[in-house]
């Protein structure tokens, strides 16, 4: 079966905004292919954007979330050739950092949004780097 994306398709992803006690540095991700990214993931049909969180961060880190804000810190979108990615990124906090390798997250480190520029990261990273560092000055 061939399934061609529409021109109108686009991709809502909630992420977890997860900060360091200095407020800082933010968490991210490396995936099995050597990519950085922020925690997330997409937003199920019918599902509210915390409970999706909570899902993501279980899935791909095996950790337990005990707050994610009921707004978002921050909300972001970019475009490829064939759709349109929206990110809506969540202030998040965990129970601890002892997380389980898995084929969407074999690292994770807390960055400086300076750090970021040189890194493999997603685009979405490198934007939300972006606005982090401009609200933290």
């Amino acid at each position: 079966m061939n399934f061609e994306i529409p021109k109108c398709y686009y991709r809502v992803s909630v992420k977890a905004l997860i900060l360091d006690e200095t407020r800082k540095k933010f968490l991210i991700v490396q995936e099995d292919n050597g990519r950085w990214e922020l925690p997330g993931g997409g937003l199920d049909w019918g599902e509210n954007a915390q409970d999706a969180i909570r899902r993501e961060v279980r899935e791909e880190m095996g950790l337990e979330v005990t707050y994610v804000a009921k707004q978002p810190a921050y909300f972001l979108s970019d475009r490829d050739d064939k759709k349109v990615y929206v990110n809506v990124i969540f202030e998040t906090q965990l129970r601890d950092l002892n997380f389980t390798p898995s084929n969407e997250c074999v690292a994770i480190k807390f960055v400086l949004s300076e750090e970021v520029k040189t890194m493999n990261t997603f685009q979405n990273v490198q934007i939300f780097a972006i606005m982090f560092d401009a609200l933290d000055k």
